[in-house]
């Protein structure tokens, strides 16, 4: 049933008991039930429980005390009074609980100004009185259902709210990791492949065997990059080691020299990705922008922490003039908890150093 509440199977239990009750009674000549309405009145409540969510609250309030009443009218039984208690427990989750406690004093209010019509004296019987005191007591488990109900349906709601919110930030740090990695490994690689081939194209005439040299040269510097998107693709499944990634990116690299020192062991595999990615900014960087010809990496590892620095003979560091390059160095590393450092020593050139304090690897 396509309700827009939640207990659904609240309202077929009771309409089922109901109608066992009434015709039993009907069959055993106890009162006088009218089956006709009785059953009519019934499948009304059926029906309407169905298409609730294509009428208006107000309506569909009315509707439902009207079918109520007609089916305790017809039910010889008077078990079809309990009906009356769905009158709150459906209008909480539509009107809200000061509603649905007025709607249920309103419910106990007609049921004893009904017996006193009937026998104004009803009020001596025992038997009345429990039978009103029971359908208090329906009232007050139907109205507590119902706020139960309410408040879990809210819960998962919510739940589902901020998953989704969830779901969209990690969507988003994973957008920014990837333009990163693409940013790190490829344009790195792309960017040595264009200088060996300019170097070529410039000593074509003047050096064949100088410019044999820088084709081959970038045609490694392929092969490395296809390497570096394999290794991106493995990087979830595999465990990382900065020293073997460090030597690979510098592996027939006649301009680069790289100092390795310390265990990997106990350092967060984040800072040791942090490091390497900020190796791979600091080539590039030192080739496109600074023009270096010959680039320095040195990491070194200890029970404090973990640092890389990268000093090339080049031009020297602008003062703002970081890139997206540099920016997203800045994320990975304060991401592993560590800082960035880069400016021109006196002696010329640039110098980045990163520092990351050792945090146990999880």
């Amino acid at each position: 049933m396509a309700l827009s509440r939640p207990v659904p199977w609240v309202s077929p239990v009771l309409y089922g008991a109901v109608l066992l009750a009434g015709l039993y009674a009907w069959l055993a000549g106890v009162g006088d039930t009218r089956p006709v309405p009785f059953v009519a009145g019934l499948a009304g409540l059926a029906v309407l429980d169905r298409w609730e969510h294509r009428i208006g609250p107000v309506l569909l309030l009315a509707l439902r005390v009207g079918l109520c009443t007609l089916v305790a009218s017809a039910d010889g039984a008077g078990l079809s009074r309990v009906l009356f208690v769905l009158v709150p427990f459906t209008a909480y989750f539509t009107f809200g609980r000061t509603v649905a406690v007025a709607l249920a004093v309103g419910c106990v209010v007609v049921m004893a100004a009904a017996g006193l019509v009937r026998d104004p004296h009803w009020l001596a019987d025992a038997g009345q009185v429990s039978d009103l005191l029971m359908f208090c007591v329906g009232l007050v488990l139907a109205v507590t259902m119902a706020a139960v109900a309410a408040e879990e349906r809210r819960a998962r709601m919510e739940l589902a709210a901020s998953a989704a919110a969830v779901a969209e930030l990690s969507a988003t740090a994973e957008r920014n990791r990837v333009a990163r990695d693409i940013h790190d490994d490829l344009g790195h690689h792309l960017t040595a492949i264009v200088v060996l081939l300019e170097k070529a194209a410039a000593f074509r005439d003047l050096d064949a065997e100088a410019a044999d040299r820088a084709v081959a040269d970038a045609r490694g510097s392929a092969r490395r990059a296809l390497e570096d998107v394999r290794r991106s693709v493995r990087t979830l499944r595999e465990s990382f080691s900065l020293e073997e990634a460090l030597s690979a990116l510098v592996d027939g690299q006649t301009d680069v020299v790289l100092e390795f020192s310390g265990e990997e062991g106990g350092h967060d595999p984040a800072a040791l990705r942090a490091l390497y990615r900020a190796a791979q900014e600091g080539i590039t960087n030192a080739r496109r922008h600074a023009r270096a010809t010959r680039v320095s990496v040195a990491a070194s590892l200890d029970p404090r922490g973990a640092e890389l620095v990268v000093s090339d003979d080049g031009r020297g560091f602008v003062p703002g003039s970081e890139g997206y390059g540099l920016l997203g160095m800045r994320e990975r590393v304060e991401l592993a908890g560590g800082r960035v450092d880069i400016g021109s020593p006196p002696g010329g050139g640039t110098r980045l150093t990163v520092t990351i304090p050792r945090r146990n690897a999880p």
